[in-house]
């Protein structure tokens, strides 16, 4: 991949991280991880149905997971571009189509290999 797009790309990871990070602060209420401060939060509350605040509990560790794993994606993409890797498909090794990493910058495999896994995990 030329040094240019590599660049560009790098650039707009630092930003989607940044962004990410950000939001995570605010929602979180600073530098505390969301299952911290989803026990503050279900702490300073009139007792919730059982099974409400479960239900919830359930989705704040969702997301967590989730935003944790968005950030691994981004942080792993960013190291992909320092050792000279971004851009190659991790499982098959044939070069990601500028198309599919403009749309998900922090993508780890082309399009056919990414159908793969997600079959497989089916």
């Amino acid at each position: 991949m030329s040094t240019r797009n590599t660049a560009t790309y790098k650039q707009q990871l630092q930003a989607q991280r940044a962004t990410l990070l950000s939001l995570l602060a605010s929602l979180r209420g600073g530098q505390v991880g969301r299952a911290e401060a989803s026990a503050a939060h279900f702490g300073e509350r009139e007792p919730d149905s059982r099974a409400q605040m479960e239900s919830e509990r359930g989705l704040e560790f969702t997301l967590d997971a989730r935003e944790s794993a968005e950030l691994d994606a981004i942080d792993a993409a960013l190291q992909r571009i320092e050792t000279g890797d971004y851009g190659v498909c991790t499982d098959c090794g044939t070069e990601i189509p500028d198309a599919r990493l403009q749309a998900a910058p922090e993508t780890p495999r082309c399009i056919v290999c990414q159908d793969r896994l997600e079959h497989a995990r089916r």
